[in-house]
Parts: structure tokens; C-alpha cells; sequence
């Protein structure tokens, strides 16, 4: 890998990173921050149909994988394949708008005075805050259609600092969904929300994730209370490096959990949704 004219240009991948149901391809990706390593080198692949979670311990590495994964960052070593691009390789702001993306970064980056209706349009031109585009009646009713599917159409003509932290999240949502992307990202959808608030999200997006015609999702959290139904796979991480990713009843287990919390954590699973809690034992046990 190199570097120029402050493009990093990654090696070509392997021939098997050309296998059209993946839409995500990690391999090696690493970050380093000021000599430090935030994300040590990470392999993972994420095909068309599968809905992921990332949890971890605040520092894990989350934010820094999604963002790579989403092309705000470029990886300090290593080779990134997003929806069939080689990051580095090609023109990141027709990238972005293959990769939906809702985060606390998106949201602080929205003007006070921005409307619904233009804040949710305005992804399918890359650009945060209307000024002078000129949108068609397309968009408009594209954008009113995902709004209603997130619960939200009757926002559409509110502004932006009037809604309640439960309406941005959905808001920032529907923005995500805006341009049909092929990998929807969202960076800690639950937090800031109260507890019916945070129900109305995970019933919503497992809703998301039971539609096939769905993207492929990442989906980060703190808190396994927040993984929707539906979702199929999961990555814990920890200082930086994976713990365990595979199948999410394979991953989202006491012992994985325990690793990454340094502590002793027990895990439940009631009516496909996950619990956990520590125990005063240091033994931990599978969650059944």
C-alpha cells in the first residue's frame, strides 16, 4: 500500500474479494493514531443479506471499523472493498452514497434549521444542508416513502432542532436509506434514547432487518438489549482486535463477553432478545 497526493492506494485484493455477494471485504485493515494502535489488523466480509452487530467496551475499536467500512477513513494498512471498490482506488463521493450511513457525527454535522423533508433528499447529492439545489418531485416522494417506512412521515415539514432524540434517530435512518444504498451502517442508532424510545427502534429495525429487500446492515452498540431481531451475524472487539465474529448465536455468548468486559458476565436470550448482566461468580456459562 501507498500513498499519493494523500490518497492511499491499496493493493489490489485477492480473486476471491470479487465475489459479487459480498458488499464488504475487509482484509488486514488496521488504524494507527498517533502511534497508537486504535484497530489492529481486522479481516471480514460481509455479504448482501446479512445483518451485523459490533459491541465492545468503549475504545474496542467500533466506531474507528465502521468508519473505514463506510469510506470517511482510509485504513493505515491493509485492503478495503466496499460494495465492489477498492477504497483508494475510486472516487469515495460516489462511494458514499452506495454506503448509507447514521451517526452522532451525521447528526452534529446537520444545520438547527434544516428540514426534514430537504435534510433526507439532500443525501442523494452527498451534501449536508440545502442551499440552492433544486429538487425534483421524485425525490420528494422517495424521500416522504422511506419516511413513512421509519415511522416518520409526519415529520417531513418540522425542523430539524425541534425533534425529540427518538425522531432524529429515525430521521437520520430514512437520510441513510435515501439513496438505496447496498451497505446501510448505523453507529449507536439506540444512543440517548429512553427506554420506549429505545423499544420503538429495535422493534423498527427489526423490522428492517426481516425485509429482504433490505441492505446488507451494520450495526453498532454498547448495550446487547439493543440487537433487533433478525439480525444474523455479530464482531466483538476489544482494545482494537476481534474477540469473535461468526453467526450471532455463536458470538453473543457469557465467555465471548466476559473476554471483552474483563469481567464476569452472564447472558440471557428471552424471546429472541439478549440480556446480560454481572454476576458475582467470576465462572460465566453459555447463554441457552
Amino acid at each position: 500500500m501507498g500513498r499519493v497526493n494523500d490518497t492511499i492506494i491499496s493493493t489490489p485484493a485477492t480473486a476471491d474479494a470479487l465475489d459479487e455477494d459480498l458488499v464488504l471485504d475487509l482484509r488486514d485493515v488496521a488504524m494507527v493514531r498517533d502511534g497508537r494502535h486504535v484497530l489492529h489488523p481486522v479481516t471480514w466480509q460481509v455479504e448482501v443479506d446479512e445483518r451485523w452487530i459490533l459491541i465492545g467496551p468503549n475504545g474496542a475499536g467500533k466506531t474507528s471499523l465502521l468508519t473505514i467500512a463506510g469510506a470517511r477513513q482510509y485504513p493505515s494498512s491493509g485492503t478495503a472493498r466496499i460494495v465492489g471498490e477498492t477504497l483508494g482506488r475510486t472516487d469515495v463521493r460516489e462511494l458514499r452514497t452506495a454506503v448509507g450511513m447514521s451517526s452522532a457525527a451525521v447528526a452534529h454535522q446537520v444545520p438547527g434549521g434544516e428540514k426534514v423533508i430537504d435534510l433526507v433528499i439532500s443525501a442523494g447529492y452527498d451534501v449536508m444542508g440545502r442551499w440552492r439545489e433544486k429538487y425534483d418531485r421524485g425525490d420528494e416522494l422517495r424521500a416522504m416513502e422511506i419516511l413513512e417506512q421509519m415511522g416518520a412521515v409526519h415529520l417531513g415539514d418540522q425542523m430539524w432542532e425541534t425533534l425529540s432524540e427518538g425522531e432524529r434517530k429515525r430521521v437520520l435512518i430514512a437520510r441513510a436509506l435515501m439513496t438505496d444504498p447496498e451497505l446501510l451502517l448505523l453507529d449507536e442508532p439506540g444512543a440517548g434514547l429512553d427506554l420506549g424510545g429505545r423499544e420503538d427502534l429495535v422493534m423498527m429495525l427489526g423490522e428492517l432487518a426481516a425485509d429482504p429487500d433490505a441492505p446488507a446492515t451494520v450495526m453498532v452498540t454498547h448495550h446487547v438489549e439493543e440487537i433487533p431481531p433478525g439480525f444474523t451475524h455479530g464482531m466483538i472487539l476489544d482494545e482494537g482486535r476481534v474477540v469473535a465474529q461468526g453467526l450471532l448465536e455463536d458470538v453473543m455468548t457469557s465467555e465471548n463477553l466476559t473476554r471483552a468486559y474483563h469481567q464476569p458476565i452472564s447472558l440471557t436470550v428471552d424471546d429472541g432478545r439478549y440480556f446480560a448482566r454481572r454476576t458475582r461468580n467470576a465462572g460465566s456459562h453459555r447463554a441457552r
